[in-house]
C-alpha cells in the first residue's frame, strides 16, 4: 500500500508511518509532499492519505492520526495503547498528559533539525519507536502481572 501524508515529519507523521510499518503493512511505502498535493496524490496513486485534515487516519476529536490507525485496524495490544497515549500527548501539545510526552517531542524536534529528509528522519526514528515501544511492553507486563 502507499500512503501520503505532509513533508517535513514530526512526531505523528512518525508513529503512523513506523506503527503501520510493524502492524499493519510491512511493505508499506511513504509519500512526503506539500499538503497542498496531498489530494492530488491520493486521487493520481491511489495513497492512503494519513495525518492530513479531514480524512480518517487524521485527527479526531481530542485523538491524533496515530489513534485513529489504531482503530481503523483494530490494534488492542496495551503495549501500544500506552505507546499511543505518550504519542497523543506529544502531538497535541498536551505535554503534561504523559510524562513521556515532553521527551518524545524534543527527540522529534532534535531529528527534524539533523535529518530534514522525510525518509532518512523515518528510517533514524523508528529505532526510537521500537525502543520506546519495547519499554511499554515492559510497562504492560507490569500492569498485567500486578494485577494478578
Amino acid at each position: 500500500m502507499k500512503w501520503v501524508t505532509r513533508s517535513h515529519v514530526h512526531v505523528d507523521r512518525v508513529a503512523c508511518p513506523w506503527l503501520i510499518r510493524r502492524f499493519v503493512d510491512s511493505q508499506a511505502e511513504f509519500i512526503f509532499v506539500p499538503k497542498a498535493r496531498v489530494e492530488e496524490v491520493v486521487r493520481e496513486q491511489g495513497a492512503i492519505p494519513f495525518d492530513v485534515a479531514g480524512v480518517e487516519c487524521g485527527h479526531h476529536g481530542d485523538g491524533c492520526s496515530f489513534d485513529a490507525i489504531l482503530k481503523k485496524y483494530g490494534l488492542q495490544d496495551p503495549a501500544l495503547l500506552r505507546l499511543a497515549r505518550i504519542v497523543n500527548a506529544a502531538d497535541t501539545d498536551r505535554l503534561d498528559r504523559d510524562p513521556i510526552a515532553a521527551g518524545l517531542e524534543a527527540i522529534a524536534t532534535g531529528f527534524s533539525l539533523r535529518l530534514p529528509d522525510d525518509h532518512q528522519n523515518l528510517e533514524q526514528q523508528f529505532a526510537v519507536y521500537d525502543a520506546l515501544y519495547a519499554w511499554c511492553r515492559l510497562q504492560a507486563a507490569k500492569e498485567t502481572h500486578g494485577r494478578s
